[in-house]
């Protein structure tokens, strides 16, 4: 997984080829870190047809702001630099894969 901040979000997340899986979290919050695994998962098993990154908000409060994340964790699905479907709180692998499946 990628740690994304405000001085690389364009490159990576809006300028990106394949679609972007991104992990708004904390490092004190509990269910950000239940879901740590969940997108580890996501990123080995869909490696080189989505990235998978982490957005820590408290690092980087320019770009949650941008996306309206009020609660975390906050998963963000964006597909060409566009926000195509997001999920709030601890969510299922399968849920993600659902979600993320359309765009691959």
């Amino acid at each position: 997984m990628i740690e994304v901040n405000d001085n690389n979000f364009t490159e990576i997340v809006e300028n990106s080829d394949i679609p972007v899986l991104a992990d708004f979290w904390a490092p004190w919050c509990g269910p950000c870190k239940a879901l740590t695994p969940t997108m580890e998962k996501i990123a080995q098993e869909l490696e080189g047809k989505i990235k998978v990154v982490k957005i820590n908000v408290d690092e980087s409060p320019a770009i949650a702001g941008k996306f309206s994340v009020m609660s975390i964790p906050t998963v963000i699905l964006f597909n060409q630099g566009k926000v195509q479907e997001q999920s709030v709180g601890l969510v299922s692998k399968d849920k993600l894969l659902k979600k993320i499946q359309p765009y691959l």
